[in-house]
């Protein structure tokens, strides 16, 4: 029969397995009604991005249930620059990219674009949209036809 001391060894050891496997999935876990601000270095909001879950999948990369992304002029007075929204996208804030296979809606003072598989590039302001895509201008166009 083993020691005493060799038992209570191999008692501990399942106990580290199960909070160690308790910690990963704590990890793996998703947020529920996650945000993310982002500030100017002067303390002005840049962006705020929100979901009704997230989780984080690789170097800050964040896939997203029901992603609001509120883009600011980045100035004290909080002006909205843009807004996306989607059902299901990823995130990557670093980047300052977000994409997905589902629906989109972007809305601006003078624009508002919809569509699917998507990618939206903010410091470039540009998204590309590959499916049922519609686009609705609110500024005047002028000499469009000539």
């Amino acid at each position: 029969m083993p020691p005493l001391s060799s038992l209570r060894r191999a008692a501990r050891i399942p106990l580290l397995c199960v909070f160690a496997l308790t910690a990963h999935a704590q990890l793996n876990a998703p947020a529920k009604n996650w945000t993310l601000p982002v500030f100017t270095k002067e303390g002005n909001r840049s962006m705020l991005a929100r979901g009704s879950e997230a989780r984080m999948t690789q170097d800050r990369h964040f896939e997203v249930v029901d992603l609001n992304l509120t883009y600011f002029t980045g100035t004290a007075d909080n002006v909205v620059d843009t807004v996306i929204l989607s059902p299901a996208a990823t995130f990557q804030p670093d980047e300052q990219v977000a994409h997905g296979e589902k629906f989109v809606r972007v809305v601006r003072d003078d624009v508002e674009a919809s569509g699917i598989r998507w990618v939206y590039r903010h410091a470039d302001k540009k998204i590309s949209l590959d499916g049922n895509v519609q686009v609705t201008f609110r500024a005047e166009i002028r000499d469009l036809l000539r």
